[in-house]
Order: C-alpha cells, then sequence, then structure tokens
C-alpha cells in the first residue's frame, strides 16, 4: 500500500509542515491524543493480515540476502513478525495510551516573593526524527509514545523492512484521520538515504534525531548530524557470577540472558565466573548452554574445564562483540575487583548482572558498575521500555545526558518556565526596594 503523495514532498517541505503541526499537536487534550491511539491499537488488529503479507514480502527479499552473506541471521530475526508479534504491536500501544498524560505537568513551583510564583511545566520536544534498521515493530512502538506526548514523528526505517513499515505507518495516518484535530504530519516516513542526510541537516526544523541500530549506524547518524541525537546504544551486556551465586538460579538467569532472544541489544554477550566456583559451575552452565545451541568462546580456563567440548578460545575482540546471536564468550576472573573493571572496560553502558546471595558483593557491584541498568539476580533481558512500565520504548541509551537507559515519555517531553506577577519590575529588586524570598515549599 502506497501512502499518499504530499505537496513538495521535500525533506525540508516535510519538516517545515512538521513543525507546524507540532505546534497544533501540543496543545491536543489528554482525551484525544488517548482516544486516538486506541483507535490506531485497533487498526493493527483489525488490518494485521496486511502487516503479515507485507512482512513475508521483506521476509522473502531478506532470505535471498542471507543466502548471498548480505545479512546475517540476527537482522532477519529483528525484521520477522508473526500474529503473536502484531498483538503485541497493538498491546504496546495500548499500554501507552493507559499512562499518566506527560504534558503539562508542574514539576516544580517556587514563590520568588509575593504574587510572583514561577512553575516548571512538562511539555513536547517538537518534532522527533527516528532513523532505524530492520526492527518493524518499532514503527507502532515510537508512533504511540510521540502521539502520547505531543510529538511529531519523522520515520526512516531499513530497506529491509520497506513493505512492513510502509503498510504500519499507512495504517497508523488512516486510524489518526479520523480525528480531525490531529494534523496528518502527525506522522511521515521517508524512503531513501538521502533524505536522512537531508533531515539531519535540518537542526532548524527538527528537534531530536534517534538512530536505532548498530554501533556503526548510530556514530555515522551522530558524526553527521547537525541535530542533537539520542542515540540507542549497542548492548555488550555481561552476567558475572559470583562467589556466592545460587548455581541453579545463576544458570536459570544466564540462559534466559543469551537465550530468550538473542539478536536483541539486551541479550548477555559475556558471562564472568569468579574463580572460587569456576570448577563446579563451568561444566554445568555450558552443557546447559549447549543445550540451547550457544556456541561457547571461553578464556584459558574455560577451554580446559571441559577438554572433549567444542569450546573456541576466546581473543580480545570477544570482550568486545555484540554477537546478536546464540553465541556466548565466558571468563574466568579472580574477584568481584576483577569483574567490575571488566564491565567497565568491555561493557556498552547498556545493562549488567550480578547473580549472588552477597547483599554487600551484589550493592558494589551496582554501585561501580558503569552501566545505564544494573541487576541483582534478574536476567538482563528486563531492561526494556514495557517492562519497566513505561508502556513501549523510543530505544535505550547507553549515554548520561538528555536521557538514560529504555527511553519512554520522559525521554519525549522537556520543560518550560512559567511566571505569573502583578507588575513585579527588577527594577525594585535591583534598588533593594524588594527581595527575593525563593520559597520552593509550595511546590
Amino acid at each position: 500500500m502506497k501512502l499518499a503523495v504530499l505537496k513538495d514532498p521535500t525533506v525540508l517541505g516535510v519538516a517545515l509542515r512538521a513543525r507546524q503541526a507540532s505546534h497544533r499537536l501540543a496543545t491536543l487534550s489528554h482525551e484525544c491524543r488517548r482516544e486516538a491511539l486506541l483507535a490506531a491499537a485497533n487498526s493493527i488488529i483489525k488490518r494485521r493480515a496486511e502487516i503479515l503479507a507485507a512482512n513475508e514480502q521483506d521476509i522473502g527479499a531478506a532470505l535471498r540476502s542471507v543466502d548471498e552473506g548480505r545479512m546475517s541471521r540476527a537482522i532477519l530475526r529483528r525484521l520477522q513478525t508473526s500474529p503473536g508479534g502484531v498483538a503485541e504491536m497493538a498491546a504496546r500501544v495500548r499500554a501507552v495510551a493507559g499512562l499518566p498524560d506527560p504534558l503539562g505537568q508542574t514539576l516544580a513551583t517556587t514563590e520568588l516573593d509575593d504574587g510572583l510564583i514561577l512553575h516548571k511545566v512538562s511539555c513536547p520536544l517538537g518534532v522527533v526524527g527516528v532513523v532505524f534498521e530492520s526492527r518493524p515493530d518499532v514503527i507502532p512502538q515510537v508512533a504511540a509514545l510521540a502521539l502520547k506526548s505531543g510529538n511529531v514523528l519523522i520515520l526512516k526505517g531499513g530497506t529491509e523492512a520497506a513493505h512492513t513499515n510502509e503498510v504500519l505507518v499507512s495504517i497508523w495516518r488512516d486510524a489518526l484521520a479520523s480525528f480531525y484535530e490531529i494534523p496528518i504530519e502527525a506522522i511521515t516516513l521517508l524512503h531513501s538515504r538521502e533524505e536522512v542526510a537531508e533531515l539531519l541537516a535540518l537542526d532548524g526544523q527538527i528537534d531530536l534525531i534517534v538512530p536505532r541500530g548498530s554501533r556503526e549506524f548510530v556514530r555515522y547518524i551522530a558524526k553527521h548530524s547537525r541535530v542533537p541525537v539520542l542515540g540507542h546504544g549497542e548492548g555488550i551486556c555481561h552476567v558475572y557470577v559470583d562467589a556466592k551465586a545460587d548455581s541453579a538460579k545463576a544458570i536459570d538467569i544466564i540462559v534466559d540472558s543469551k537465550t530468550q532472544y538473542p539478536a536483541a541489544c539486551n541479550a548477555a554477550e559475556t558471562l564472568l565466573i569468579h574463580q572460587a566456583v569456576a570448577d563446579d559451575f563451568l561444566p554445568e552452565i555450558i552443557t546447559e548452554l549447549t543445550k540451547q545451541d550457544v556456541e561457547v568462546r571461553g578464556c584459558t580456563r574455560t577451554v580446559a574445564s571441559i577438554p572433549q567440548a567444542s569450546i573456541v578460545r576466546a581473543n580480545d575482540q570477544d570482550w568486545a562483540t555484540e554477537y546478536s546471536d546464540l553465541i556466548i564468550s565466558i571468563k574466568v576472573v579472580s574477584n568481584l575487583d576483577e569483574a567490575i573493571a571488566h564491565v567497565n572496560t568491555y561493557g556498552s553502558g547498556h545493562t549488567e548482572a550480578i547473580v549472588t546471595e552477597d547483599r554487600e558483593a551484589a550493592a558494589r557491584f551496582m554501585n561501580e558498575v558503569d552501566a545505564a541498568s544494573v541487576f541483582h539476580n534478574a536476567s538482563t533481558r528486563f531492561a526494556d521500555g514495557f517492562r519497566y512500565g513505561f508502556g513501549a520504548e523510543l530505544g535505550i541509551s547507553n549515554g548520561k545526558l538528555h536521557a538514560r537507559g529504555p527511553v519512554g515519555l520522559d525521554g519525549l517531553t522537556t520543560y518550560k518556565f512559567k511566571l505569573f506577577g502583578s507588575g513585579h519590575q527588577v527594577a525594585q529588586y535591583a534598588n533593594g526596594e524588594r527581595r527575593f524570598k525563593h520559597d520552593a515549599s509550595m511546590g
């Protein structure tokens, strides 16, 4: 299904219309935004056959690319959806619809002086560009978050998901068309790399660019953008099995972290094991991982732990690799300090987990590891906007500015200061006639 051709189809034209639409979208009532999201979720379910047919087209082309060595199996898995996947798309849109209104919230109030009140109030960013690879479920997630937070969205998906992306955006626009208050430019899909290059130069019209994809892809976007970038980070995630770990608990956590969805950015890539438990634990975990068809790459001690097993000798590159596949690297460490040092050296700042019954060790790991999410006795796969209760996620940021970790509605809002007075003048304070109170207790 082809989207309607807009007047002035240049990227600048799209951005200018998006900017105008953002002013209207920011004033919509919460009820209107909520109802529109529910309508979009219903449309996704009603038109699931179109989504699946389009995805089947994309998968057919992708399979040829895999056979020719131009696409990895990991990307293929991210690309593919199913009836259950479509149902989950709709569920996440409904989850966002049910969240509290993020706009118009008073974040702080300060009485500067009698009758001079300053409020800090949440508001939308404006126009957000999302450039992503592979996963079509990105569209309903980010579209739901954008509409809920009053932001206009400009999308560019990977060519490998072109048919699926086109249908999803068409469904979304058709669902919103029945709401006269919502401008059609609330969501637009771009189609070429050249358009992305133009988008990245529009710092006067676009407020934020969100790239979602490989490390190289995110770095390329950040390097070439004149617009602020909030990158979806790569996931070099670790599970550390401490000396006082419950072995059964550790096995369950590791297997889930690695195999539940190995192509996800929050899947575990490296397993660290304290030397005090390595002799007993290595054979157990390697046996379990092998049952799940996981290729094991290990340090010297790991390789020697089960001589008959086909364990690949790990090198320095393995510690710095996001496999996104059924591959894991294992290293035996001498103590907690070495585990923390390894994570802080090779981790991507995404998600790290420790398995231990020692609360002091857990506290040290969680305080000293530099990552957006740190877990104690839980699978790394919990690092997700939906699982955190955000409804969906714009992406997962490994950075420390603006937003960090799974990015939900808060990452799509900013704030403005609203000052209410009654003829107050700065000159009265400059000449000492009046003094500021700066009383924040009323907030």
